[in-house]
């Protein structure tokens, strides 16, 4: 699919990040950094570089899904970071740099000499990203893994069934902190613009994880009520759900009253809709499981294409609960979010991009293999080791 373009160019261009993060809030970050036309260096140790390298099966021409799906757009170089003329490699290229990101332990960073303080002293217009897993305080040293932050951070007190909680099939809390961090980044460039300096961001998964909590966290602070955990349901809203048909599930999401009218009116139950115990909203939760049990018997009746036809027709959003290949193999979907990437050892294959419009077509610079770019990139800039 074509993608309009600025006539200025993306935001970044002529920018240089450098990505001394590992696994997936800061290289997603970065990754969409250059989707966004920066000149992104992802540096790392050599010998086994990146963790997510070495993360799986599937591995498609020696290289990880994972590695892949987040370090598409960087040139790659490797640096050992004990050695004093590799350190000095990359001091240089902290000063010739407008980002830097990383996810170090903030005593690690210290001790390889990539604290804030000093950096800033090597260029004081750079803007300085920290991933980290949790804010100062007792916890501050302590690694962040994404698992680890949705029981944490409260996504698991929300998600499942029940008293079942149930881990978010992807790691949310990661993608999550990936936007912070972007976002955080894009407001210190804008700062830097007004005054000229660089600045320090952070980003922490915890954090992040308990402000995505929005309406469910505002709830409990209101009233001191732990929420229930209600599968596809939605805790405010009724019917707001996942309903089985003939052939499948469906999403429904119905948000006001009048919606919830044409829904009766589209499932042949115009009487639900005059049912006192189902005339509001309000209502509808405080009887959640009386209509669940009668909308469902509905559903069931038919396959799902028919009720998305129909219900679609009366303005009621709904559609079905959509397998990867179904999500991917419908170009209305994703079709400008998804870029083609010729790499040298996996070849051609689809990836994705950033759901952002500045940033599209996204980059097709495949993801280096560990330190693919060192010598040219360093000959480039006139960076010697010695």
């Amino acid at each position: 699919m074509s993608h309009p373009s600025s006539p200025n160019g993306k935001p970044l261009r002529g920018l240089r990040v450098i990505d001394l993060s590992r696994i997936l809030a800061g290289p997603l970050a970065a990754m969409w950094m250059a989707d966004l036309g920066a000149e992104v260096i992802k540096v790392e140790r050599p010998g086994n570089g990146d963790e997510t390298r070495r993360w799986g099966p599937p591995f498609v021409g020696g290289e990880s899904a994972y590695f892949l799906s987040v370090n598409r757009g960087k040139l790659g170089i490797a640096l050992d970071f004990a050695s004093p003329a590799d350190r000095r490699v990359l001091e240089r290229l902290v000063q010739e740099s407008d980002v830097l990101i990383h996810n170090f332990l903030p005593e690690t960073a210290a001790k390889l000499g990539l604290g804030y303080e000093r950096l800033q002293e090597l260029n004081p217009h750079l803007v300085y990203t920290s991933v980290a897993g949790f804010p100062p305080g007792p916890y501050r040293d302590e690694p962040g893994f994404d698992a680890l932050i949705q029981a944490l951070g409260g996504l698991m007190a929300i998600t499942g069934d029940g008293d079942r909680p149930v881990k978010v099939g992807v790691a949310i809390v990661d993608v999550l902190t990936a936007w912070a961090a972007l976002a955080g980044t894009l407001a210190a460039l804008l700062v830097r613009e007004r005054t000229g300096e660089g600045g320090y961001v952070e980003a922490t998964l915890v954090e992040s994880s308990a402000a995505a909590l929005a309406n469910q966290s505002q709830a409990f602070l209101l009233t001191g009520e732990e929420p229930r955990r209600l599968a596809t349901a939605h805790p405010h809203i009724v019917p707001y759900q996942a309903f089985p048909t003939a052939d499948g599930l469906l999403m429904v999401a119905v948000g006001t009253d009048a919606q919830y009218r044409a829904l009766c009116g589209a499932l042949g139950r115009p009487d639900l809709a005059t049912d006192p115990r189902f005339a509001t909203n309000p209502d509808r939760v405080k009887h959640r499981e009386t209509l669940i049990e009668l909308l469902s018997e509905v559903f069931r009746a038919r396959p799902r294409a028919e009720w998305t036809a129909c219900l679609k027709e009366v303005g009621i959003p709904a559609g079905p609960v959509n397998t990867l290949g179904e999500l991917f193999g419908d170009e209305g979907l994703v079709g400008r979010l998804l870029v083609e990437v010729d790499h040298p050892t996996v070849g051609r294959y689809t990836s994705v991009g950033c759901p952002m419009s500045a940033a599209w077509p996204p980059s097709p610079l495949p993801p280096p293999r560990l330190g693919e770019h060192t010598a040219a990139f360093l000959e480039r800039l006139g960076i010697s080791r010695g």
